[in-house]
């Protein structure tokens, strides 16, 4: 399921949510491996996406999919269970105001996020756990795109 998390989004009763966070842009591998291993942390896999503003001040590189299409790829995974559509977020307190709607059991973030320190905070404010998920070497989008030479 689609929604925005400000119109959509109805908190689940008796299941333990696990919340993610990213861009999704260029799905692969790294991706996929990081998904599954958040959704064995619970029953509920939500995945807070980005949005393209987000997407190009963070990566510092243009938008390969619109938030809707990647939204669309990571709806296709069975893992997924919710996808939830960010807009443009301007502050910590933004993030930590979704954080407080969801009330996630557990948080999950790839090893090495620079925001990592800012998550184990929001985890924390509303009784979560906070799981970080080893980095899948070699399978960043970063990496992938200069592997293949990919100008952005």
């Amino acid at each position: 399921m689609i929604s925005s998390y400000i119109d959509d989004y109805r908190p689940m009763r008796g299941q333990k949510i696990v919340l993610v966070g990213g861009c999704f842009d260029v799905m692969h591998y790294g991706h996929l491996r990081f998904l599954k291993q958040a959704k064995a942390l619970g029953d509920y896999l939500i995945v807070a996406l980005e949005s393209d503003a987000a997407l190009v001040e963070t990566k510092n590189r243009k938008v390969f999919h619109t938030q809707e299409q990647r939204a669309e790829i990571l709806e296709g995974l069975r893992i997924v269970d919710e996808v939830l559509l960010l807009p443009p977020m301007a502050s910590d307190q933004a993030y930590l105001e979704l954080v407080q709607r969801i009330t996630p059991s557990v948080i999950a973030f790839t090893r090495g996020d620079p925001r990592a320190h800012n998550k184990e905070q929001q985890a924390q404010n509303v009784g979560a756990s906070c799981v970080s998920i080893p980095f899948e070497k070699g399978f960043s989008t970063t990496d992938l795109l200069e592997k293949y030479n990919v100008s952005t």
